[in-house]
């Protein structure tokens, strides 16, 4: 078995391209194993305050609980076809006293699925900063472009106005939500074979202790809750609901990157993501400013978006007390959810940190489709005024399909200049009255208020957050 790896074979782009280095390193070979033997040593000195093993045997198990000899492991593995028994021989080698005692009572996945549990629970942890950091981004950005006054869209057709603040807190919100429903993990344990824990209660006949006190002196140590019950793994549930929200969090970074990408099209022109003085756009054409970090964020959502599936037939699956199904494929999708969130968190936060919102497009937009917007002012004054709310909304679409055919074919809008010259509105208030009802800047409602409430919840959620974190 191969130890070293080079691009002249098959390698994931999570190995090198998507991803951080500390995410990988979570999900290495070297940490995984690393966690197999802080969980041994948690279990002996546990099972040495039973009186089960001494204590010279103990510390030469942490002697040598950092040396990884992943070669020694993978010569055994190859032969014995058991890759946590592998690593349980490989140490026993290095421990000449303490070898004969690791993993006393335990089955293989008292040892992985707690360590898998920790590997998660670290994982969760850094995603939760990276998401921290990214919700104050959009909270900074949101109070400086809470006033901002820009075109909303609906059916991708001009709508009414809304502020950039406003739309900017509508992605806060969502990934607010993901922020507060934060998933503490739970591991197994050390319940044996099939969840009974028969194998410690048969440990520790003629002791003091229990295998409940057994259990909580191991998870104290290693500061990992357990699932009250549990089979031979821990419920595979927990995968599902961890994959779920992680999926979740994908969804609104998709949402936010599907509209950065239409924003910063020329024929919206009001974004535009960060483009480095040398980048490439196109090797046919070098004019080309594509997207492609927003539409990178949108693929690889889109592929974190189809494995909380993978999650489900696991759990579902996980037949009587266990089967191993689901060993080879959570190899694969644990990581890769994992990288995957990294990633999007991490493109998501350069973008946000570099955007850049283009005045003169917003306000060209503003021009050409807020005075259409702004009729409705006009119809609800005009009504006020006494006027027929059913005639007025025939004079406003007759004069707005004519001006749509002037701004079809290039021309200004002239809907302000025909409603304010129209005698069934001036019959009704002064031609100056209306042309400021069809200025659309001021029809934003509370929108702003409210951006700017977005903000400060924020805010508060990241700040009660860092206080908890503190406290424990």
């Amino acid at each position: 078995m191969p130890e070293h790896y080079t691009h002249d074979t098959f390698l994931s782009p999570f190995t090198w391209r998507y991803g951080s280095d500390k995410m990988r390193h979570i999900w290495s070979e070297a940490h995984k194993r690393g966690l197999w033997r802080r969980i041994w040593v948690a279990l002996a000195e546990a099972q040495q305050s039973a009186g089960l093993v001494t204590k010279e045997q103990v510390e030469d198990l942490r002697a040598h609980q950092t040396e990884i000899d992943m070669e020694r492991a993978h010569q055994i593995e190859a032969e014995i076809k058991h890759d946590l028994m592998a690593e349980v021989r490989a140490y026993a080698e290095q421990c000449k006293i303490g070898g004969g005692i690791i993993h006393l009572g335990a089955t293989s996945m008292d040892i992985e699925d707690n360590a898998e549990a920790l590997r998660i629970q670290e994982s969760l942890n850094l995603l939760h900063e990276q998401l921290k950091v990214l919700l104050i981004t959009l909270a900074d950005l949101i109070e400086r472009e809470a006033d901002h006054v820009c075109m909303a869209f609906t059916h991708l057709q001009p709508a009414e106005p809304t502020t950039v603040g406003y739309r900017l807190a509508g992605y806060a919100q969502d990934l607010l939500h993901y922020y507060l429903q934060w998933i503490a993990v739970a591991g197994k344990g050390f319940k044996g074979a099939v969840g009974t824990a028969a194998s410690y209660a048969e440990l520790l006949i003629d002791t003091s202790i229990t295998p409940a006190d057994l259990e909580a002196r191991i998870l104290g140590n290693l500061n990992l809750p357990a699932f009250t019950i549990a089979t031979q793994t821990y419920p595979r549930r927990q995968d599902w609901d961890v994959l779920n929200l992680l999926a979740g969090l994908a969804m609104s970074i998709y949402r936010m990157a599907f509209d950065m990408r239409l924003l910063q099209s020329p024929p919206f022109g009001e974004w535009a993501e960060p483009f480095g003085k040398s980048q490439v756009g196109s090797s046919a054409m070098p004019f080309k400013r594509n997207p492609i970090n927003a539409e990178n964020l949108d693929s690889l959502a889109r592929y974190l978006a189809a494995l909380p599936r993978v999650a489900w037939d696991n759990a579902a699956h996980n037949l009587l007390e266990r089967t191993l199904d689901d060993s080879a494929n959570r190899r694969i999708m644990l990581p890769e959810a994992f990288l995957t969130a990294d990633e999007l968190l991490t493109r998501a936060q350069k973008i946000l940190e570099g955007l850049r919102i283009d005045d003169p497009g917003i306000q060209r937009n503003l021009n050409i489709y807020g005075v259409f917007a702004a009729t409705e002012r006009l119809l609800m004054e005009g009504v006020k005024r006494g006027g027929d709310r059913q005639e007025l909304h025939e004079v406003i679409r007759e004069q707005s399909l004519k001006a749509w055919e002037a701004v079809r074919l290039g021309q200004n809008n002239p809907l302000a200049d025909s409603l304010c010259s129209d005698e069934r509105i001036t019959r009704l208030m002064p031609p100056e009255r209306a042309r400021e009802l069809l200025n659309a800047q001021a029809y934003i409602g509370d929108a702003p208020e409210r951006a700017l409430q977005l903000a400060q919840q924020v805010r508060e959620a990241v700040e009660k957050t860092e206080a908890h974190y503190a406290e424990a």
